[in-house]
Formats: C-alpha cells, sequence, structure tokens
C-alpha cells in the first residue's frame, strides 16, 4: 500500500528564518563539511511519524486537529546553540528553544496522547525537546574551528514566533535534501474574547 513520511510540525516565521539563514552563513565559512538545513525546510518537530499507510492519514489528521483545538496559541523564542550529541563533538547543530518551550512539550504530549493509543505514533525513547536543527556535519568535516564559533554565539538569538497552528507535513527525500510538503494544518484554539469594560 502506499506510504507518505510524515511528519508533525510547528513552523518559524520570517524573522527566525532570515535570522537563522544569516548564522548558517556564518558558520559555513568555517565549515565546508556541514549540510544546511534548507530555509524552505525550517521548523520546529513535534512528532516524527516515519512512513505512514496514505489510508490513515486522514485519521492522523483527525486527531491533530482535535489535540490543537485543547491548545491555545502561543509564542516561542528560538535562542542559544548547541549540538548533538555534544557541542565538542557535533553532528547535528541545533538551535535551542527558550521562552515557550514549556507549550510546546506540552503540544507534543497532547498530540501524542491521542495518536499513542490508535498505534498512529510510537514515542521515542528520549523525552522530546523541542529545536530547531541547523545542519548535519559529514562524518570527516574538521571541527576545531566550527567549535569554537558556536561557543563565541552560545547565546544568539533569532526572535519570537507565534504558534497558531500545527501542520502535518509529507516529506520526500531528494537528492538535494528534503523537499516537505504541508498536507493539513490544524488551528489552536482561539482565545476567547475579553468581556467588554463596564464604563
Amino acid at each position: 500500500m502506499p506510504q507518505t513520511r510524515t511528519f508533525i510540525a510547528v513552523e518559524v516565521n520570517t524573522g527566525v528564518r532570515n535570522n537563522t539563514i544569516r548564522l548558517q552563513q556564518t558558520l559555513a565559512q568555517v565549515a565546508s563539511g556541514v549540510k544546511w538545513t534548507s530555509p524552505d525546510t525550517l521548523h520546529i518537530t513535534l512528532l516524527f511519524l516515519g512512513d505512514v499507510d496514505d489510508r490513515l492519514l486522514p485519521e492522523v489528521c483527525r486527531h491533530v486537529q482535535a489535540a490543537a483545538q485543547t491548545v491555545s496559541p502561543f509564542s516561542f523564542s528560538v535562542a542559544g546553540l548547541g549540538a548533538f550529541p555534544t557541542l565538542h563533538h557535533p553532528k547535528i547543530l541545533w538551535a535551542g528553544i527558550q521562552q515557550g518551550a514549556e507549550q510546546l512539550q506540552a503540544l507534543h504530549a497532547v498530540i501524542a496522547g491521542r495518536l499513542v493509543p490508535v498505534g498512529l505514533y510510537r514515542p521515542e525513547e528520549r523525552p522530546y525537546t523541542p529545536h530547531l536543527t541547523l545542519g548535519r556535519l559529514r562524518p570527516d568535516t574538521p571541527r576545531g574551528q566550527l567549535v569554537r564559533e558556536l561557543q563565541k554565539r552560545i547565546n544568539w538569538e533569532a526572535g519570537l514566533t507565534q504558534v497558531q497552528e500545527v501542520v502535518v507535513f509529507a516529506s520526500v527525500l531528494d537528492r538535494q535534501g528534503p523537499l516537505h510538503t504541508p498536507m493539513f494544518r490544524a488551528s489552536l484554539a482561539p482565545q476567547p474574547a475579553s468581556p467588554p469594560s463596564s464604563s
């Protein structure tokens, strides 16, 4: 049966995207062996589902919509740099989340809480930690100067993004890199209107 490589994420706004691109360009000057995340695919992953039977995609979207309706819009800030597995032995470069990290973790948990019981998501062993992936190092990439540049910019900030929706993406692996196509957008719960002030 046809399957679609699927993940669920929130997008970053243009300001955060542009600041991240400038950082990537700066770091690329000292590290030629990094495959940088394409500007078009910068996002915060909430859940990676892997290959999903196409017949189950409508069910995935229904659960994501139901989960999103329990969460109010919020903001998160992209700030701080790090690497997996460690900053001194980097394989994956990332930017961290400061303000809004708890809300992203809660959003992850509420979506997982609907998908896990019906077998549409298998939880990872490590706790969910929201981050923005900047790039991946090839095994033979010299790391010394890159690590020094990362340490100099350890408190780098990209700005705030307002989260109004969750996106279900299809991911196609291409020679040039992954292509991400939105399949469904689930709006977060609208905030109640403020009562009129008494005069």
